[in-house]
């Protein structure tokens, strides 16, 4: 279930002291600044009626990270008392990334009813490539660990959030698509970002926003391309996640927007 709600991440839809970053990961940010903070709620589809589920926030700081300047990414989503009844949901996503927004470190504290599994990347950048260290810790408490290297930039959920609200959408085309691949605490696989169109969307905080609205796919296990997600990010230089809808195995969720403080530009996106 929760492997869904990875996606709040980045449909809301980017070294170490002495470590040398590939210029390919680096990525400018225009999006965001130190300070910002997104909250949500959550609605779930339950027998055919909505109903709202929890809440969801993002906050974005600037910290350090072995002695690098990074920002350092917190997403925490909590289920309301009266989903807990039917599946308790408490979980803590956490990322450092450099300034240049190259990955650094990701964490995922998952609690999904009984179950709980920690997932972790470690990111270095030696001669030019990508590598990653991947370590889960399984519901039963055993740790496993991966080793991977590749030419290419690897992303976890939370760093392609941060790089990709700094994508520039002029001049795309409805079934443009950004492919990337996305890794957890023991596995790396295809995704990418597809671009639908322009909508107008209504918050939770009673305003209602000129949207870009993108489906985030995934090639899990090499079975196809599946949608996960469609989100909705105001049409401006701040890409603020607006609403996501998430397609479950068990049926469909949501989240609105809230509220937003210490947004980077004005937000001019808004149609009332």
């Amino acid at each position: 279930m929760m492997k869904q709600f990875r996606i709040l991440m980045m449909a809301m839809l980017l070294l170490a002291a002495g470590r040398q970053a590939s210029a390919q990961c680096s990525f400018r940010n225009t999006a965001f600044k130190a300070g910002e903070f997104l909250s949500y709620n959550l609605y779930f589809n339950w027998k055919f009626v909505w109903v709202k589920a929890g809440t969801a926030s993002f906050s974005t700081v600037q910290s350090v990270y072995h002695g690098t300047p990074a920002y350092r990414g917190s997403l925490i989503t909590r289920s309301s008392s009266k989903v807990d009844k039917m599946f308790m949901m408490r979980d803590t996503l956490l990322c450092y990334n450099s300034l240049d927004l190259e990955p650094l470190y990701y964490r995922k504290g998952a609690r999904e009813g009984s179950r709980y599994t920690v997932d972790e990347v470690f990111y270095s950048y030696p001669n030019g490539q990508c590598q990653i260290r991947q370590h889960r810790q399984h519901n039963d408490g055993s740790h496993s660990w991966e080793k991977k290297v590749s030419r290419d930039c690897i992303y976890d959920m939370m760093s392609i959030f941060l790089r990709a609200r700094s994508f520039n959408p002029t001049g795309w085309k409805s079934g443009h698509d950004v492919d990337f691949p996305m890794a957890d605490g023991n596995s790396v696989n295809p995704a990418k970002l597809r671009f639908v169109g322009k909508v107008n969307i209504k918050a939770d905080n009673g305003h209602t926003y000129r949207c870009l609205q993108l489906a985030y796919l995934e090639n899990e296990n090499n079975d196809g391309y599946k949608k996960i997600v469609d989100f909705f990010v105001t049409d401006d230089a701040n890409h603020i996640p607006v609403r996501l809808d998430m397609h479950l195995k068990f049926g469909s969720a949501k989240a609105f927007l809230v509220g937003m403080k210490g947004v980077r530009g004005p937000v001019e996106a808004v149609v009332k």
